[in-house]
């Protein structure tokens, strides 16, 4: 079983990923708009994934015999100044992401929650991954600042991600 602490941060954290999945289907509402698909489709498949780590954790905690609650998801904007101004709000993001999973890392280790903390450890890496792609985003629209020819590489070169779904292992 579980202690009521860390299911309540596990099913915060439910609805952070699910909400930053929301966040990034507005970043490309945002692109689709301004006819960057190539930045859109990055987004596209960041929201994809953020939906994979919303199932992760709901998985878990139901798999530790948790109640999953599923909480209310706030409205999003889909409005920004510019293309850089929505990369960094994706940063702000994942780094506001990885300070809640070491939260719930730091209230496991209090609690010798071994088997939390291993199903965590999973999200500490992939939140290393999340904020270098994050940062390498900002960092290239600041190298082009408004130079149309160094939006479109940018925008052709993000048009080539493509969605990777968890395996079962990594579900």
């Amino acid at each position: 079983m579980i202690s009521e602490k860390i299911l309540n941060l596990l099913n915060e954290q439910i609805k952070k990923e699910f909400h930053s999945a929301y966040l990034y289907l507005g970043i490309e509402a945002y692109f689709q708009e301004k006819g960057l698909k190539g930045m859109a489709n990055w987004f596209r498949i960041q929201a994809q994934e953020e939906l994979d780590h919303a199932i992760k954790f709901f998985g878990y905690v139901n798999e530790v015999g948790g109640l999953a609650k599923l909480g209310t998801i706030e409205a999003v904007t889909s409005t920004y100044k510019d293309p850089l101004e929505a990369m960094k709000a994706s940063l702000h993001h994942e780094q506001y992401i990885t300070k809640s999973i070491y939260t719930i890392v730091e209230a496991a280790n209090e609690e010798k929650d071994y088997k939390t903390n291993s199903f965590l450890q999973w999200f500490v890496d992939e939140q290393v991954e999340e904020e270098a792609n994050a940062e390498d985003n900002v960092r290239n629209l600041e190298l082009v600042k408004d130079h149309p020819n160094g939006l479109f590489m940018i925008d052709r070169e993000m048009a080539t991600r493509v969605y990777v779904p968890l395996t079962p292992a990594g579900a």
